[in-house]
């Protein structure tokens, strides 16, 4: 009997330990990544849930082997500085920044967290980095640089004929700036006029909006993210008075830009992942290039927007083989 009781006792004492390391291994702490986005719109929000279904088609399953977590700012930069605090507080193992504004933001954070940044155009003009090929400052990402010459280009094969371009953009948001840059320059080199148009809120880019229809043959919104959130009414605007609105993401022109020459913004999410995949896996940011996404890209144009314009495409754009004609969701 004592014989049996022991045996009984030392299968218990099993049975308990077994359960304990199942709890140990419950407890073990998973990474967390954070995202953040300075403002909701279909551009950022196209790479955020790419993002998501890319870091799941890797293997990660949130709240089992990986706590994510997403914010949005609204567009209020008091609002981004208390997400980016928060995630720095939450002892965060990789942030993960979408758009310029919220990538300059987050680089406060960069010396204790890898950051990786995404739809950033120019990462080295916004102080992130200052070298694409080995990142510094413990930052690296995807960068959506936009090809204004490409889409400018563009503007002129449908329009020889324009000799006024209106630049509608956020002067507080370092990518818009650079881009402005890129389409003085290029104005300049075709004889064009440029007129620019800005604004702090969507009120005023509104305001600013009607007055360029006015004064332009064609108007050119980068991918400013001021511009993006109103990007339909500003369409609705320019519409009316048949005034075309070049953008500088595909995403735009789907809620109603005219045309553009870009990349895909579902592209942009994917790699993204990937690079904080490979830094969870122990791959040190500044042997991660940032990568430029400016090969194989298509020219989107609005069917809806091409026929409320009356535009008739020249056989030169209508043959290219890389064409998309959207319609408007």
């Amino acid at each position: 009997m004592k014989k049996l009781l022991k045996m009984a006792a030392a299968a218990v004492l099993g049975t308990t330990m077994l359960a304990g390391c199942g709890n140990s291994s419950k407890d073990e702490k998973v990474p967390t990544v954070s995202v953040a986005q300075i403002v909701e719109h279909k551009s950022l929000n196209e790479i955020r849930d790419s993002f998501k279904e890319e870091m799941k088609a890797l293997g990660y399953k949130d709240g089992e082997n990986i706590k994510l977590e997403f914010k949005d700012a609204g567009n209020q930069q008091n609002t981004l500085n208390s997400i980016l605090s928060t995630f720095a507080g939450n002892n965060s193992d990789v942030i993960v920044a979408i758009a310029t504004p919220t990538a300059v933001t987050a680089a406060n954070y960069s010396e204790d967290i890898p950051v990786v940044f995404s739809a950033v155009s120019d990462p080295i003009g916004a102080g992130l980095i200052t070298d694409l090929k080995k990142p510094d400052k413990n930052i690296t990402g995807t960068s959506d640089e936009i090809q204004v010459d490409q889409i400018l280009a563009l503007a002129l094969e449908i329009d020889p004929s324009m000799k006024t371009l209106g630049f509608i953009y956020n002067s507080g948001e370092a990518n818009s700036v650079s881009n402005l840059k890129k389409a003085k320059a290029f104005c300049k080199q075709h004889d064009i006029k440029l007129v620019e148009g800005s604004g702090k809120n969507i009120s005023e880019i509104q305001s600013a909006i009607s007055v360029l229809t006015d004064q332009c043959d064609a108007i050119f919104a980068p991918n400013d993210n001021t511009v993006a959130s109103s990007i339909t009414a500003l369409v609705e605007t320019a519409n009316k008075k048949k005034v075309p609105v070049y953008t500088g993401a595909d995403s735009m022109v789907s809620d109603g830009g005219f045309a553009t020459v870009g990349i895909n913004y579902t592209n942009l999410g994917k790699e993204t992942a990937k690079m904080v995949d490979q830094i969870l896996k122990g791959k040190a940011v500044a042997d991660i290039p940032v990568k430029v996404f400016k090969d194989d890209l298509n020219t989107y144009i609005n069917e809806d927007t091409l026929k409320a314009l009356g535009i008739q495409l020249p056989d030169t754009v209508k043959n290219r083989e890389n064409l998309v004609m959207m319609k408007g969701e």
